[in-house]
């Protein structure tokens, strides 16, 4: 490798591949940019080639400095994490002397400097590192011009000294949060050994942390106003790995006690053991009664610290507020901040799972340990906020379930750009209605539509045939249909006219140009609710109101879908993700819009006829469907629905199959309350819209089709935008739209539709769904990506 002399100071700006390294701290990431390194060589030869070519492979910032001058003065400049000194050819420089004027530099605290050092003549013994250590120098690499040999080098250190350092730049973060919270709080070893207090804690107990670094907890003098046992009760505890909070006593350096409230949270490090406990005190209000009890004789009664020791660890919250805002008001200020605490626990108003938790937190006081470690895992499920999500394995187990799962079941990656991804004005056609086709009757169809229509009650009615037949208009005259088999204008009391008007402003507001959400997937979507709606069961639990939400629900659903996930929406800070605050975005766009459409003009106002409270019933069940077909929480409404109702009715079922006489009324009180009732419909609209999968072999492969365009669409503008790639498998160039079709189905489909066929009894479709399943693991078995196998030569 060639390169143009230069003057000796001059640097050399290496390869600039980006490539970010990623770490956690408990909850704490740790992002660090591409690592920069700094190649200090006198003069370019292989070994200098080798490391440049080394950094180029791993991705890392690369310079050069040919004099230690020059290599202060980039170190100065860049801040290097690794620094590669070659300490082969001593008539240049010494490799100590440049590290030793590197670490004079507050900036090279965690540097990790390597020295390039001649390999050991045959027969000699191998010189020490000591020297190179003493010196600064981090470790050594004997000469070895290989490529390979630099990039594992280099690889090696990342992985290992890079990555320590990026956790103990993080730690003085940490600890100077810790330095600036108001609460008082003290580290000590797995031993009771001190090994750090903050500033608030030398305020409140009036030492020096120099007085107290080192020292032994058992070293400090005691309050002889804790009870006897108070002590060993919160060893026990901890010792454990257990939280204890409770009230102790504390002795202050002046000799005086002072009443504190105590949180002690054992941290666990290398080997699964305690390696530290970490204890945040704060002072107690000796006025605040509604915290802490007194007793007749003015003590405090210590069976609070019994009754606080399983305290769930959420329900404290460190203050982290500067102590440079402590003033002359501070005790008041904080006397208000714990009495309002007080105010809030004493609250009689709890949500159902609060009652839960604090029933088990009960149960715990009394339970073997065993039972009681068992409650312990309960309360941890049951505080995460994905209580119906299931954990995926990794992302290299399943990459298509895992894109899959990213991209439906999240609202986006937060992360904005400066691409805009906002709607033209066509998006949202403002059609008047002198633009529209005069209304004409169901009566007035053309005979070949309605011959077609005439099977619209079958599963196996072809929605593509009437999207060609009717000009990629399907909605309007599939939902003049449905809409009059089902009497929804009887019920709304509005004229045949006025629901055409209706069906046509919104087919007209679905984008044609879409690949699959358009308006012949919303005709497909109301088919299926229509059928769905007329089994036994599902007709037996709902009333006509429920009926005639559920059809308008499916007509709008996905109303101005712009062919785009919300997460791509998100991604790309569209003006809807801004309005809607990036949660639920399409769907609530579809719902609002659909009402602004039907309100705004009195010839397409559906509801114009019924009353407020009747409206607003309707309005609330058509908004809480359209919502409903959001995926983030798909798993949410499909085990309510199963827990609520499938395993109650079967529960029934059995027992009246074994006993005579029983009340066949129980399943049906099951089904028709409110609460169940609403469920039934989110089931109902969720399977109707994501049904392609148990509808017949053609129009699943047709389907499957149209949706994978639509994917592969959207990361193609993704890439062109500079976005995250939200499904990165949805490349069109490597998709294999087989394993896409396969995971989809066992991911969200094959329980939820067991779930509903429990129910609805659907033996067709669950049929349709296996033969389609088997139909997607032949290809996948031949290899085959696409939607067809490849016809014979």
């Amino acid at each position: 490798m060639s390169r143009t002399s230069t003057e000796e100071s001059e640097l050399f700006n290496g390869p600039q591949k980006v490539s970010a390294t990623e770490e956690c701290i408990g909850p704490m990431r740790l992002t660090q940019e591409p690592i920069q390194v700094l190649l200090v060589f006198a003069k370019e030869d292989g070994q200098s080639d080798a490391f440049w070519w080394a950094c180029d492979r791993a991705g890392f910032r690369c310079n050069i400095a040919r004099t230690p001058e020059s290599a202060i003065e980039c170190f100065l400049d860049k801040s290097h994490e690794i620094v590669v000194v070659d300490g082969r050819h001593s008539r240049y420089f010494e490799a100590e002397a440049v590290c030793r004027l590197i670490r004079a530099t507050k900036r090279s605290e965690h540097t990790v400097i390597l020295a390039v050092v001649p390999q050991t003549p045959s027969g000699q013994e191998e010189q020490s590192v000591l020297p190179l250590l003493c010196a600064g120098l981090s470790r050594r690499y004997v000469e070895n011009s290989s490529v390979s040999a630099c990039y594992n080098e280099l690889l090696q250190i990342e992985h290992g000294e890079v990555r320590c350092q990026f956790k103990l730049r993080a730690c003085n973060s940490v600890f100077t949060a810790l330095d600036h919270c108001q609460e008082a709080v003290e580290i000590t070893s797995e031993d009771h050994v001190i090994q750090y207090v903050n500033p608030a804690f030398e305020c409140m107990m009036g030492y020096h942390k120099g007085e107290l670094i080192g020292k032994e907890l058992t070293e400090l003098p005691k309050s002889d106003k804790n009870r006897a046992d108070l002590l060993d009760t919160i060893n026990n505890c901890i010792k454990k790995g257990k939280e204890w909070q409770g009230i102790y006593y504390a002795r202050r350096k002046s000799g005086d006690s002072i009443q504190q409230h105590v949180k002690i949270t054992p941290v666990f490090g290398q080997g699964g053991k305690i390696r530290h406990f970490v204890s945040i005190k704060r002072p107690h209000s000796d006025n605040n009664k509604q915290v802490h009890k007194i007793n007749k004789d003015g003590e405090h009664s210590q069976s609070e610290s019994h009754s606080l020791r399983h305290r769930d660890r959420r329900k404290e919250s460190v203050d982290t507020r500067s102590i440079s805002s402590r003033g002359s008001d501070a005790p008041s200020l904080q006397n208000r901040r714990y009495s309002s605490v007080a105010r809030i626990h004493s609250m009689t108003i709890e949500a159902p799972i609060t009652k839960v938790i604090n029933i088990i937190n009960a149960a715990q006081e009394s339970s073997p340990v065993s039972v009681a470690e068992a409650l312990d895992r309960v309360l941890e499920i049951l505080r995460t906020t994905e209580l119906y999500s299931p954990q995926l394995a990794s992302k290299e187990d399943d990459p298509h379930t895992n894109d899959l799962v990213g991209g439906l079941m999240s609202d986006g990656l937060r992360r904005l750009s400066g691409n805009e991804y906002v709607f033209s004005k066509s998006t949202f056609p403002n059609l008047s209605q002198s633009q529209l086709a005069i209304p004409v009757t169901l009566n007035d169809i053309p005979p070949a539509i309605a011959e077609m229509l005439d099977d619209e009650d079958q599963w196996e009615f072809n929605i593509l045939e009437l999207e060609a037949a009717t000009c990629k208009r399907p909605l309007t005259y599939l939902g003049l249909k449905i809409f009059a088999r089902f009497g929804v204008c009887e019920f709304l009391s509005c004229s045949e006219a006025t629901l055409r008007c209706w069906l046509q402003i919104i087919e007209a507001n679905y984008h044609a140009s879409n690949s699959y959400h358009n308006s012949t997937h919303a005709a497909d979507v109301l088919h299926a609710t229509a059928y769905f709606l007329r089994k036994e069961k599902v007709k037996g639990s709902l009333e006509q109101l429920d009926e005639v939400a559920a059809l308008i629900a499916a007509t709008v659903h996905d109303v101005d879908h712009p062919g785009r996930t919300n997460s791509f929406l998100c991604n790309a800070g569209s003006e809807l993700a801004i309005l809607y605050n990036d949660t639920a975005v399409l769907e609530s766009h579809h719902a609002a819009l659909a009402f602004q459409l039907t309100v705004s003009d009195s010839k397409s106002n559906i509801f114009k006829n019924i009353d407020r409270t009747q409206f607003r019933t309707l309005r609330q069940a058509i908004i809480d469907m359209v919502l409903a077909t959001e995926m983030t929480r798909h798993f949410e409404h499909v085990n309510k629905f199963a827990n609520s109702i499938n395993k109650p009715m079967a529960a029934i079922e059995e027992s009246s199959s074994n006993s005579e006489g029983s009340d066949s009324e129980g399943p049906a009180s099951i089904r028709n309350s409110p609460e169940n009732r609403l469920l039934i419909k989110r089931m109902m609209i969720k399977c109707a819209d994501v049904a392609n999968p148990c509808r017949p072999l053609e129009l699943c492969i047709e389907w499957a089709g149209r949706i994978s365009e639509e994917y592969f669409a959207q990361t193609d503008e993704e890439k062109r935008q500079g976005l995250p790639v939200v499904m990165p498998v949805f490349d069109r160039n490597t998709c294999s739209i087989p394993k896409s079709q396969i995971s989809f189905i066992d991911y969200f489909i094959t329980d939820m539709f067991d779930a509903w066929d429990a129910f609805a009894s659907l033996p067709g479709l669950m049929e349709h769904l296996s033969e389609n399943y088997k139909y997607w693991k032949g290809l996948d078995d031949m290899k085959c990506k696409s939607l067809r196998p490849a016809p014979p030569p």
